[in-house]
């Protein structure tokens, strides 16, 4: 079976209310050392802990690939008017030829509860229905995490069920729920 080639960049940016999704530039440096203060959001991804300068730049450079890589569309989530870096999203495509997909996103701890990740989560879902192969794009939450399983609702995401012992986080193995949404027929 051959995997389906990427779709294009996005000609014009996803966008939700004061919200756009954006490709991810070299100034995002800053939001990318933000995010990593965060306790979590190291233990799910490639940024490292207090990155420095340098190891956020070089997070900052996956994540400009990773469209050329073949493996999803990696976005910043900006504000509308000013292009300011609110955090991040991506849409990995790594089961593209399945039909599915799975999302991220994370939110600049200084920009947390106005409702940002919630605006580019429905963006970045819509985008992905732009996407003809695309059926079915999944959320993987850990049960604690209650405002993200919020932000899945809002963006009217489903929870279909607990995935036990689902994958490793931060050195140990965690459940994980299971949110989704479904292409309208």
């Amino acid at each position: 079976m051959t995997t389906p080639s990427l779709p294009p960049w996005p000609a014009d940016p996803p966008r939700q209310g004061q919200i756009l999704l954006r490709e991810v530039l070299d100034q995002d440096v800053a939001m990318a050392q933000e995010l990593s203060t965060d306790p979590y959001v190291p233990l799910t991804g490639s940024l490292p802990p207090n990155a420095s300068a340098q190891q956020a730049a070089d997070w900052v450079t996956r994540q400009q690939q990773r469209h050329a890589q073949g493996s999803g569309f990696s976005f910043t989530i900006a504000e509308a008017t000013t292009g300011e870096a609110l955090g991040h999203c991506n849409l990995g495509l790594a089961q593209l030829q399945t039909g599915r997909a799975a999302a991220g996103y994370s939110v600049r701890p200084s920009q947390r509860g106005r409702g940002v990740a919630a605006s580019a989560l429905t963006a970045l879902t819509t985008f992905g229905w732009t996407i003809p192969q695309l059926h079915r794009i999944e959320l993987y939450i850990e049960p604690w995490n209650t405002a993200s399983a919020r932000t899945a609702e809002k963006a009217g995401y489903l929870r279909e069920g607990l995935l036990r012992s689902h994958q490793e986080i931060g050195g140990s193995r965690r459940d994980m729920l299971l949110y989704a949404s479904i292409r309208a027929c």
